[in-house]
């Protein structure tokens, strides 16, 4: 699967977030007790097993909330007292670093991104040069077409991806250059999106 799993810190509280921990719990804790971070916050980009399947583990370690959007929150095993519900434009604090939650259904109905300080953590919403699927379960092409081309692709061109899965030669990109190179962000209609995806 090559997935990503992404600490966020903030380096004044020394407070940390998991993004999507789907595998390797004890390499993810070592590494915050290393580092000098505790932590403090969980968000699930989306719920499928490769991003969440080491979410038990890591809250057996740590009694943390766990940030889900609303659409994606019925698909997580989590205690009530962890799971926090979040919708389109929430903004979390870890420590004092604001992360912004853009809800880019399509992959899954409540598929979210994380805006923080110029750096876009896309979950499955967006590879370099390619896209998440949306022929799987909850998965919706149009939701996934007016994802892509009415909200990321709309962010600052200088704003620095960094995908949920290592599909491509390099870790990160920008938006400017998924504009230039990526072909799924290059389709102008839902017509020409909805022809492509379906050749998949």
């Amino acid at each position: 699967m090559q997935n990503f799993i992404y600490l966020l810190g903030d380096p004044a509280t020394r407070e940390a977030a998991v993004v999507d921990p789907g595998w390797e719990i004890p390499h993810v804790l070592d590494t915050l007790q290393q580092d000098g971070y505790r932590l403090t916050r969980v968000f699930i980009t989306h719920a499928h097993f490769d991003h969440v399947m080491g979410l038990g583990q890591l809250l057996a370690a740590a009694d943390v909330p766990v940030y889900a959007h609303r659409e994606e929150a019925p698909s997580l095993t989590v205690e009530p007292s962890n799971l926090k519900v979040v919708g389109d434009g929430d903004v979390v604090h870890v420590g004092t670093v604001p992360v912004t939650l853009m809800h880019t259904p399509g992959h899954t109905p409540g598929s979210q991104c994380l805006l923080v300080d110029g750096r876009l953590l896309s979950g499955d919403t967006l590879f370099i040069r390619a896209c998440g699927r949306c022929d799987l379960p909850g998965g919706d092409p149009k939701q996934l077409f007016e994802s892509l081309s009415g909200k990321l692709k709309k962010l600052d061109d200088g704003t620095i991806l960094y995908p949920g899965h290592n599909y491509a030669e390099v870790p990160t990109s920008t938006i400017a250059d998924e504009k230039r190179r990526n072909p799924f962000l290059q389709l102008q209609t839902l017509e020409e999106f909805l022809r492509v995806v379906g050749s998949r």
